[in-house]
């Protein structure tokens, strides 16, 4: 008998220890963290807004359009509640990257009208706020890759064998991570008009 309960024993340890439950703890948290710097630079990125459009609207103040596209797309960003519940909601995840995209699009018009001012251009406040802005895009890229990679490793624990059991015990399911917006236009071969006029 005393045999019987040892080997019991050594079994539900060996399960318990293979169950994967330690994993999905690591990996939560590591998606966690990874998702904390996501934001802390979509943070450093909207608090660079005011600035530059001030700083464009001092020189280019009948582009109100734009100026407009760029506050309120910061607006409708700040309206997301980016909470740690946001992860485990594929809906209100597109929302939120739907938002952010729509705010990295109005930055980028922004940017180009200001091509067209030279005064604007040269001045400093202006390029010191663009490279900032430029520094804060690749911050982004980079910690956009290291969320995209924590939840691919939790997805793939969630649905592998034996952990997809323990998975389906406490309720863990997989997490939706950053997709491309429009895969039909990136997609698209770039146009090439040799016969254009050069510029």
């Amino acid at each position: 008998m005393r045999q019987l309960m040892l080997w019991f024993s050594l079994l539900a340890l060996t399960l318990l220890s293979g169950c994967g439950y330690n994993t999905f703890q690591s990996q939560d948290e590591q998606i966690k963290a990874s998702w904390a710097e996501v934001l802390n630079q979509y943070q450093r990125r909207a608090d660079l807004i005011p600035n530059l459009v001030s700083t464009v609207k001092g020189y280019a103040a009948h582009e109100k359009d734009v100026l407009t596209q760029v506050t309120e797309a910061r607006a409708q960003v700040g309206s997301i509640q980016a909470t740690p519940e946001l992860l485990n909601d594929p809906v209100a995840f597109a929302k939120f990257q739907q938002a952010q995209a729509q705010m990295g699009s109005a930055l980028s018009r922004l940017l180009v009208v200001a091509e067209n001012y030279p005064q604007l251009k040269a001045d400093q406040s202006f390029r010191d706020l663009q490279a900032q802005l430029e520094g804060t895009e690749n911050r982004i890229t980079v910690a956009r890759n290291r969320f995209i990679k924590a939840v691919q490793e939790y997805n793939v624990t969630v649905r592998s064998f034996p952990s997809n059991l323990t998975a389906m015990v406490f309720g863990y399911q997989t997490k939706p991570s950053f997709e491309v917006q429009d895969e039909k236009a990136i997609s698209a071969p770039p146009k090439v008009d040799f016969n254009a006029p050069a510029k």
